[in-house]
């Protein structure tokens, strides 16, 4: 008799959240399938529901978006009560931009403006914590692209700091982290942002446009070497263990520096 074949494993899945109908989760997801991920794709805002646990995921991810953490909409809402979810499963849990504003926004912690209306557009550098460098190292400049930072909310290990926006990489629990910056940014993404976004240059602390692709030619090769290695901690649940001295401070408000 012939043998039975047994069933390949299914693919293990990432679930992504997005904000917008045309969002892509850029070079994030171009590397999580590299690795063998399916990346199951979500956009709350459209109608799309978020499930009760997360047992049939080994991650889950949250994007930026033009919203604010503080907005009322029922779908940002519902988003940042859902984060108790990971929280709780102690899923790898990874907030970029908006992503982590929610997740400080769950936390109890404040998401707000910067007291002189500056923004971070473009290029920026990143200063590591002591615990941040004890995890992994940073590029010295990171792309940005936001008008409100948040406070370090209690329990949260700050990993790494800004100058105009001063917590810019967290940490909360054994798996769940929080970025301001954009690594999931492709050119083709920069192009689209850059176009549509012309506007936003002459917001106060803004880089021009022709800064942007400098610190692109300059950086970002920086950029994606970090999130190749983060990626791999992150849903390994090395970061745990790599990160465990810890660097935790006081909330701390947004000055111009």
């Amino acid at each position: 008799m012939p043998r039975s074949r047994a069933k390949p494993a299914p693919l293990p899945r990432i679930l992504v959240v997005l904000h917008q109908e045309t969002s892509s989760p850029g070079r994030v997801g171009q590397l999580l399938t590299r690795r063998g991920y399916v990346l199951d794709i979500r956009r709350p805002r459209y109608g799309d529901p978020l499930p009760d646990t997360l047992a049939d995921h080994a991650g889950v991810i949250v994007f930026g978006g033009p919203m604010s953490a503080n907005d009322e909409d029922d779908f940002v809402r519902r988003e940042i009560d859902w984060l108790a979810v990971p929280l709780a499963e102690e899923k790898p849990f990874f907030g970029i931009c908006l992503g982590a504003q929610m997740l400080v926004r769950h936390l109890g912690g404040r998401v707000f403006q910067h007291d002189h209306g500056r923004v971070e557009i473009g290029y920026y550098p990143l200063d590591p914590t002591e615990a941040g460098r004890s995890l992994m190292s940073w590029p010295s400049h990171v792309y940005q692209w936001h008008r409100e930072g948040f406070d370090l909310p209690s329990g949260a290990t700050l990993l790494a700091a800004g100058r105009d926006f001063p917590n810019q990489a967290i940490r909360v629990g054994p798996a769940a982290y929080g970025i301001q910056f954009h690594p999931e940014l492709t050119l083709a993404m920069m192009y689209r942002w850059t176009v549509r976004g012309a506007h936003r240059f002459e917001l106060p602390g803004a880089q021009t446009h022709v800064h942007h692709f400098e610190g692109r030619h300059l950086y970002d090769s920086q950029t994606r070497l970090w999130l190749e290695r983060f990626l791999d901690l992150w849903l390994s649940g090395e970061t745990t263990a790599a990160a465990a001295p810890s660097n935790r401070s006081g909330p701390r408000r947004l000055e111009h520096v």
